[in-house]
This record gives structure tokens, sequence and C-alpha cells, in this order.
């Protein structure tokens, strides 16, 4: 799994660059709460999920958060952010292009003037590449995960995760869990986002200008 360090360093960067002094952030797809609790020194911090599984685990790695159980494409909240974030290629996981402008609209209405709006995603060139390997495997905590990636329909590339573990008898037991994708290329992100937002930065994951070749992008705007 993506180690939270670097994305919470990736996204401190941007917040004392282009936004020194932020008192509040809120997180899309906030899942167990690892990134929240990487910015427990902010005075208020919100997280979203469709998960309520999920939430929980969240609630104890950040008591002090709200944690709100909704859509992050149609939620509506009672406040506004300094900082929205959707991190970890959540936004992948929205399987329609429509949803993700539905979700920029909302990370828009939920941001002060002049607040930002950090995102990754995967890119259209790492899911087609994941796509020709065979499965590989990981080990985690004595379980045994492997995974690979059907080839892509209509924008939409399918992990196949199968969790393998001892059952209480020592028996070994799997579960298979399907996670699609939607890969959008860049100029259509871009050019959707960008007549409410200023973009600030875009990086690949060493740095890089965005290329052909990049395999996840980071975004910073600033709502316009």
């Amino acid at each position: 799994m993506d180690d939270p360090a670097p994305k919470v360093a990736r996204v401190r960067s941007r917040i004392e660059r282009y936004r020194p002094g932020a008192e509040s952030l809120l997180e899309l797809g906030c899942g167990t709460g690892t990134m929240l609790a990487g910015f427990g020194d902010l005075q208020r911090l919100t997280g979203i999920d469709r998960s309520p599984e999920m939430l929980a685990i969240a609630s104890e790695k950040v008591p002090g958060a709200r944690l709100v159980e909704a859509d992050i494409t149609s939620f509506e909240l009672d406040q506004h952010f300094d900082v929205v974030i959707c991190v970890f290629d959540t936004l992948n996981h929205v399987t329609s292009f429509e949803r993700w402008e539905a979700l920029f609209e909302r990370a828009h209405t939920h941001l002060e003037p002049g607040g930002l709006f950090i995102f990754d995603v995967n890119t259209t060139t790492k899911l087609e590449g994941l796509a020709g390997y065979g499965p590989w495997f990981d080990e985690v905590d004595g379980t045994t995960v492997a995974q690979n990636v059907d080839p892509a329909v209509n924008g939409v590339s399918r992990w196949n995760v199968w969790i393998v573990e001892s059952d209480a008898t020592g028996e070994l037991a799997g579960h298979h869990e399907p996670i699609e994708e939607l890969s959008v290329e860049l100029p259509r992100i871009e050019a959707a986002i960008r007549g409410s937002f200023e973009l600030l930065e875009a990086e690949d994951e060493c740095g890089n200008a965005p290329s052909l070749g990049s395999e996840r992008v980071h975004y910073a705007y600033r709502r316009g």
C-alpha cells in the first residue's frame, strides 16, 4: 500500500506555499482517516466517505474530526474550507466523467475564496500498462494479497484483488474484490476544471511536468 507520509508532506508543502495559515481541511474519500491524521494540527478537519465501516476506523484515528457518510460527488455541508483534498487516486474510483465534474463543482462550492483544491489521478498510461502484467503478490500482516488489472473497457479498468488468509480452523480462505478505476486523458481533466479554478501546480510522482509517460499526476488548484 502507498505510504501516506509523502502525500501528507506534498499537501502540506502546497498549503504552506499557497495558503499559509490555513485552519480547515476537507478530505473527499477519507477512508480510514490515514491522511486526515496527518493534519491533526489544523483547527477543523472533516472527512467524507460512503463506507460506514471505514468511517468507524477513522473516528478512532482522528477523534476530533467531523466524519460524514455521503457520496463525494453529491454532498452538501454547512461549512467552507481553506483546503479540499482528494488523494490516493480516489477520483479514479468515480467511474463516470460527469461525476468527476460534479465532484469538482462540490469542491468549488465548499472552498473559501482563494482556497486550495489538491488531488491526484492515476493516468491512462499507468492503468493500460498494468493491464499488460500478470498477477503480482504482496504479504500484509501474514495475509497474501494478489492483484491484476483487466484491460480497460470504455476507459474503466478493473483491478482484481484476491485476499488469502487462514480462517479460525487454520484452513485457507480466499476473497475476491473487484475494484474499478476510470482513467481520463489529462487535457480533458484540465479543461473541465479550468473555468472554476486557477492551476497552481501539476507534477508527476517524480516532481516533473506531466507527460504522456506519467503514471500519476498531482494537481494543486486555487478556487477562482
